[in-house]
């Protein structure tokens, strides 16, 4: 049984390449010359080719990384000519890109805009300075509001801003100073993550080492609050746990893919791809990438199956941390599980203390439950249930 669907697809491109490093970043970056950057360009356009054949078609084409935006224009257009050469890319495909303030030029945007760029999105973090030189980033505040007004000013369909919040020392005040410089300069999208320390970065050596700290869970619980209610008051819905946007219009169309559990091909470095029940992963190291397609090889590292219940338990995950929920009966259509009959008390209990709600047939978190969302989804019991809709 084929658990992915044939619905348009998303292209993930994974730009490895960074100025600097930031110490909170986990990411699969590097930093180095034009040499390594052409061949790893040449490598994009021959591991597109190895899946010429695999049937998908693609509707959003999303540049991460990484910084798209430090890979030179005429780089980017050789990559985009590749990708579609031996892909069914739609012609009118959403085309998102990464940027870091600093990249932004007038003369930058406009060659973005003239490779069909709709979408940017933003690192900006933060505007206050202290913060900024806090998460070791190049950029400062006045350079941020003077990016996002460029790139506003060039027609992009979607400007999206990303934020971060959650570290030691900052106080809700300071949070929303950062949030309304963002809905007032405009941008349409906000994606507002909370700081992660993860294992092997500098901030996670430090806090190890007890140099640093993290922010206390309650004043987590408080700021992540505070940014849903001040934006929803600022005309941004947040329809993601981490992801806000003026209308729906302006909501991004391919991560929308992973939260919907619909089919996604990642190429390039430590790339994620996800197909007809298959989830595979390449090389994370830019070199044991790039020696795979000099090879003439698939530079794929691992791959899974996971069971018929582990699939239904991620769309369920997966579901409840978007404002929209989990739709019932296309639940029921893929997994062969009712999630109401088999999880009825389960549900009575968390509609009772509000974190859910039944509506237009679909389970949907509400806020307090998007706080908890992945506590919430191991709240189900989906395994017993869980056939495929072609068993008896």
């Amino acid at each position: 049984m084929r658990i992915a669907d044939r619905s348009p697809a998303g292209l993930y491109i994974h730009v490895p390449f960074c100025t600097s490093v930031c110490p909170y970043c986990d990411f699969a970056v590097t930093i180095a010359g034009e040499e390594r950057r052409a061949a790893w360009a040449a490598g994009m356009i021959r591991e597109a080719e190895m899946y010429a054949d695999c049937g998908l078609r693609f509707d959003t084409v999303y540049l991460g990384g990484g910084t798209p935006s430090s890979v030179a224009p005429d780089e980017l257009h050789r990559i985009l000519d590749g990708l579609r050469r031996h892909l069914a890319i739609a012609a009118d495909a959403l085309v998102c890109l990464e940027a870091n303030p600093e990249d932004v030029t007038p003369s930058t945007v406009a060659a973005w805009r003239g490779l069909g760029v709709d979408f940017v999105s933003l690192g900006v973090q933060s505007f206050d300075d202290r913060v900024l030189e806090f998460l070791g980033r190049r950029h400062t505040g006045d350079t941020a509001r003077a990016a996002v007004e460029t790139l506003l000013g060039a027609g992009f369909d979607t400007v999206s801003l990303d934020l971060i919040y959650g570290f030691e020392g900052q106080t809700p005040d300071s949070w929303c100073e950062d949030l309304d410089r963002a809905t007032s300069l405009g941008a349409q999208h906000l994606s507002c993550y909370q700081l992660t320390f993860h294992e092997g970065t500098v901030f996670g050596r430090r806090l190890a080492e007890g140099v640093m700290a993290r922010c206390a869970e309650d004043t987590q619980a408080e700021l992540f609050f505070l940014t849903h209610e001040r934006l929803a008051d600022s005309g941004y819905r947040g329809y993601e746990v981490s992801n806000f946007a003026q209308s729906p219009a302006h909501r991004s169309r391919h991560n929308m893919k992973y939260w919907e559990h619909v089919p996604y091909l990642g190429l390039g470095p430590s790339a994620h791809s996800f197909v007809d029940s298959r989830r595979w992963w390449n090389h994370r190291k830019l070199r044991l990438w790039q020696r795979a397609i000099s090879s003439g090889l698939n530079p794929v590292e691992g791959e899974e199956r996971p069971s018929l219940s582990q699939l239904a338990l991620e769309a369920l995950m997966l579901g409840l941390r978007t404002a929209h929920g989990v739709e019932i009966d296309r639940f029921r259509n893929l997994f062969g599980a009712d999630l109401v009959e088999a999880n009825r008390a389960t549900i009575d209990g968390l509609c009772e203390s509000g974190h859910l709600c039944v509506a237009d047939g679909c389970l949907r978190p509400t806020l307090a439950g998007l706080a908890v969302a992945d506590t919430l989804a191991r709240s189900f019991d989906v395994e017993q249930q869980t056939k495929s809709p072609d068993q008896p």
